[in-house]
């Protein structure tokens, strides 16, 4: 799926040198089909990086995506200049009078703090709500998961003795489920987070099917019953170093973080780790777009309810 994303967006030049099929707004005005409309709400520090990772997952299917970037407003990025969300960026008033095929609700760096005291708590309330009228399918990824799964169900989030950090197997639990069509019967993909949710408290909440799993992280995937919320709690997005350069960024600062598990080879931080988990993250994205996405949506964007 050629991808539609600003022209002069970092990630253009980044995802060409990986022969990811790109197009820009100039060419993508020529073709006479309407594009898939993402909106992609990044709460993520590295934004840049998320944009990217984002990207290249989105771009691998026939059709034509197209993606808005938004950020809140009621908090302010440390680590992405100004001028980059000026250019490149959305606030939710902008947009909360379009409707979407489909959003991503990104991560955030903001597990140990309880959901009501994160600054951007009640804009983020209000745009998922908006999000049950105005978007086919929502797609929030790791604490945009839990995010989602307490403000639309009330399911709580639990602290962890110590950070989940690694590479982990998993299983796929329900396997009729289409957003892993196609994947093997052990895939791998990877954790990086404080807290965690209840399979107990996911299983005995109606309206939600657990989807995939992991004996030693837990819930993975969580779905509504016609896909129009989906819930990853890993980040199979990542990059092969991103683990990496969270391990490093957490040594420097003194935190002593225990090595990520099933990364580095032999265990040894000195050494490149693999990039172990990018076919089954391609084929996650694939599907969500294909089945929860493409095949549900109408062709009238003003029809979704």
């Amino acid at each position: 799926m050629p991808i539609k994303i600003p022209n002069e967006l970092p990630a253009v030049r980044t995802l060409e040198n990986e022969n990811i099929f790109v197009m820009t707004e100039k060419r993508a005005i020529t073709q006479d089909i309407r594009p898939l409309k993402i909106l992609i709400l990044n709460l993520m520090p590295t934004k840049i990086d998320t944009e990217t990772q984002l990207s290249r997952l989105l771009g691998n299917t026939p059709l034509q995506v197209e993606i808005e970037l938004i950020h809140t407003s009621t908090h302010k990025s440390k680590n992405t200049s100004e001028e980059h969300l000026l250019a490149f960026y959305k606030e939710f008033k902008d947009v909360r009078e379009n409707n979407y095929d489909g959003m991503i609700i990104t991560g955030a760096p903001v597990e140990k703090m309880e959901f009501e005291e994160v600054e951007y708590w009640e804009e983020l309330s209000e745009i998922m709500e908006w999000s049950k009228t105005h978007v086919q399918s929502t797609l929030h990824i790791c604490w945009g998961a839990q995010a989602g799964l307490y403000y639309h169900y009330g399911i709580k989030k639990y602290p962890l003795e110590k950070k989940l950090s690694g590479v982990f197997s998993h299983t796929v639990d329900y396997k009729r489920s289409i957003l892993f069509r196609g994947f093997d019967e052990v895939f791998l993909a990877p954790h990086s987070r404080y807290t965690t949710v209840k399979r107990e408290d996911i299983e005995s909440t109606a309206g939600l099917k657990i989807l995939a799993s992991s004996e030693r992280a837990g819930v993975y995937a969580v779905a509504t019953k016609r896909g129009r919320q989906v819930f990853i709690t890993g980040h199979s997005e990542y990059d092969a170093l991103t683990l990496d350069k969270e391990y490093k960024r957490d040594k420097a600062a003194g935190i002593n973080p225990d090595l990520p598990e099933n990364y580095y080879p032999n265990d040894d931080d000195t050494r490149t780790p693999l990039l172990t988990w990018r076919a089954h993250a391609t084929l996650l994205f694939t599907n969500w777009l294909n089945y929860f996405v493409y095949q549900t949506t109408p062709y009238d964007l003003g029809k979704i309810k």
